[in-house]
């Protein structure tokens, strides 16, 4: 039993999807607040891998956020950044790409599933097919609602569950505002402490 679900991949929007372009951005902090307890609570149920890409938006905040529970489950898991080719991120900004390499240094283990710079969309299926088959569960912040490039990844995951014993949870807007109204009771009731 012990091992079923013990490689959680978690995916979801591009920042930019989210209207999120700095790092305070109040979205932001809920949407750290809400891949915090999602982590949390697959730790407690044995996840001891932590898998996403390096998208800027939800892949890099969860391996971020997973990095930072380290110090409360110290060895109890790892953290891995598989990317779909070689140089990914090298055409974005030079932030961006330091918020890439930085993150890239911190998990336990980072990879391309292809060793060829960007040459077609194959590489990105390739990528889809070697995510499925090296993860047990899949967590994706997106909502089916308010489409984003993460559809092609929801619509190969929903095809691979359909054969496969895959468990899959997607987190909608409606998940992130009722997250983002808990969020604020937590501060406003932390405040009334002082």
């Amino acid at each position: 039993m012990g091992d079923i679900l013990s490689r959680l991949w978690i995916t979801g929007y591009r920042s930019y999807e989210l209207g999120i372009f700095k790092d305070d951005d109040p979205k932001r902090k809920v949407i750290d607040y809400v891949l915090t307890n999602e982590l949390r609570q697959a730790i407690i149920n044995g996840t001891d891998w932590i898998i996403s890409g390096g998208q800027l938006g939800v892949e890099q905040w969860a391996l971020a956020a997973a990095e930072k529970l380290k110090a409360d489950y110290p060895g109890e898991f790892q953290t891995s950044m598989m990317l779909p080719f070689a140089d990914f991120g090298g055409n974005w900004n030079e932030n961006n790409q330091l918020k890439l390499t930085k993150l890239k240094q911190n998990v336990d283990f980072s990879a391309s599933v292809s060793r060829q710079p960007y040459q077609s969309p194959q590489q990105l299926r390739n990528y889809q097919e070697f995510m499925l088959t090296h993860t047990d569960q899949v967590i994706m912040i997106y909502d089916l609602d308010n489409p984003g490039k993460s559809q092609y990844d929801f619509d190969k995951i929903k095809k691979f569950a359909d054969n496969h014993p895959y468990p899959y949870r997607l987190i909608t807007f409606d998940d992130l505002q009722n997250a983002a109204d808990e969020y604020q009771e937590n501060l406003n009731n932390s405040s009334q402490d002082d």
